[in-house]
C-alpha cells in the first residue's frame, strides 16, 4: 500500500470514529441528512477526488479513488460518495461542468429515458426508479437518448419529481423520479453513455462490495474468537473454522476479481473486467453474508451489532447496475463471439 493510501485509510477511520457511530447510521435510515460524515469528506478533499485538478478537483488516479470507495463502504458511510464520483466522472466526459454538493445517477437498472429538444430548450420524458439518494440530492446526471443519439444531461432537482420514495434493504435512500417538466441545466451528446454508466456503476458498485465485506468478515473473526461456548471460543470449533475459511475465500477471490478490473479500466473502460467483477463479486457477497451471519448466530440478527450494516449493504448494491446472473450472461456472450482462442489472450491482456 503506497504513502497516500495510508493516509486516505487512517482519514476515513478517524472520520468514521468521529462521525459515523451506530446512532448516526440508525438515524440516517430514518431519513436524518448525516451532515457531519459529508462534511468531513468535504474537509479532507475527498467529495471531489473524482475530478481532475483543473476542474477543482484532486486528480487521483483510479486506483486510488476506488481504494476510497471501499474504504468508505468498509465503514458504511452513509452518503451518496459513490453516487457523486459516478455524476462527475460522466459530466467530465461529456464536457459539462459539475455542480458543487451531492449529485446521483440515473439510471441504475435497466431502462431507457428520452430528451427532446435541443441547446438551451432540453426537455425529458420518462421516469427513474430507485434513484439512489433522489430526494436528498440538488441535482442528477441522466442518460437519455434522442433520435438514436445518447445525450448525458445535468438536471435540477426539486421535491415535487420524487414521486415515489422508498429504501433499499440497507436503509439507503431510493426515489421514483418523474423527469416531466424538470430543468435541464445542460446537456450534451455523448457516444455510449449509457453503457459507461452501467460499467462505471457496476465497478464501483463491485469496489463497494469489497469493503463491506472486509468489514463483514473482521467482525466475524472477533466475534468467533471473542463467543465462547463449553468452555472455550468458537473459533476454536472446526465447523466454525470451515464457514470463515470458506468466507475467506470468497473475499480474497472477489477482492483479486475487483482488483482485475480497477487495473484493467485503468486507461478505459473495459466490459470484459468489470464483468468479471460485478458477476464474481456478487456471488462472493451473497456468500459472505450468509456465512456472516451463521457464525454470529442470534447475535447476527439483531439491531444491536454493527454487522447487518454491511450486510444488508451487500445484499442491496449487488443488484444495481446489474446483479451477478445479468454480468455472468454478458460475460458468455462476450466470448462466445469472440471465441475460444480469445479467452487467453483477453485474460492476460489486462495483466500487462
Amino acid at each position: 500500500m503506497n504513502e497516500l493510501r495510508q493516509e486516505l485509510g487512517k482519514s476515513l477511520a478517524r472520520l468514521s470514529e468521529e462521525a459515523c457511530t451506530s446512532e448516526v447510521l440508525e438515524a440516517a435510515e430514518q431519513g436524518v441528512w448525516p451532515q457531519a460524515v459529508w462534511s468531513g469528506l468535504d474537509e479532507i478533499g475527498l467529495v471531489l477526488a473524482a475530478l481532475p485538478e483543473d476542474a477543482g478537483g484532486v486528480g487521483l488516479e483510479l486506483a486510488d479513488l476506488l481504494y476510497i470507495v471501499a474504504r468508505s463502504a468498509y465503514h458504511a458511510m452513509p452518503v451518496p460518495l459513490v453516487e457523486t464520483y459516478l455524476a462527475g466522472r460522466l459530466l467530465m466526459r461529456a464536457g459539462i461542468d459539475v455542480p458543487e454538493g451531492a449529485l446521483t445517477v440515473a439510471p441504475v437498472f435497466d431502462e431507457r429515458l428520452a430528451i427532446r429538444g435541443e441547446a438551451g430548450a432540453w426537455s425529458l420524458e420518462g421516469t427513474a426508479h430507485r434513484v439512489p439518494w433522489g430526494a436528498a440530492c440538488a441535482h442528477a446526471v441522466v442518460v437519455a437518448e434522442q433520435a438514436g443519439t445518447e445525450y448525458v444531461a445535468l438536471v435540477r432537482l426539486t421535491p415535487a419529481m420524487a414521486v415515489a420514495q422508498t429504501k433499499n434493504l440497507a436503509g439507503e435512500p431510493r426515489a421514483d423520479l418523474a423527469l416531466q417538466g424538470a430543468t435541464v441545466v445542460q446537456a450534451q451528446a455523448l457516444p455510449r453513455a449509457s453503457e459507461q454508466l452501467e460499467q462505471d456503476g457496476a465497478l464501483f458498485r463491485a469496489v463497494q462490495m469489497t469493503g463491506a465485506m472486509e468489514r463483514a468478515l473482521e467482525l466475524s473473526l472477533q466475534y468467533a474468537n471473542e463467543r465462547v461456548q463449553f468452555g472455550r471460543p468458537i473459533g476454536k470449533f472446526q465447523a466454525v473454522q470451515q464457514m470463515l475459511a470458506v468466507m475467506a475465500g470468497h473475499v480474497a477471490a472477489a477482492k483479486a476479481a475487483a482488483d482485475f478490473a480497477v487495473h484493467g479500466c485503468a486507461r478505459e473502460l473495459s466490459l470484459f473486467p468489470v464483468a468479471i467483477a460485478k458477476a464474481r463479486v456478487g456471488e462472493a457477497a451473497g456468500l459472505s453474508a450468509e456465512i456472516a451471519h451463521q457464525v454470529h448466530g442470534a447475535m447476527g440478527i439483531t439491531r444491536e451489532h454493527r454487522l447487518h450494516f454491511s450486510t444488508r449493504r451487500l445484499w442491496a448494491w449487488r443488484d444495481e447496475f446489474g446483479a451477478e446472473v445479468a454480468w455472468q450472461r454478458r460475460l458468455g456472450m462476450l466470448m462466445a463471439q469472440q471465441g475460444p482462442e480469445a479467452l487467453w489472450p483477453m485474460l492476460t491482456a489486462f495483466g500487462e
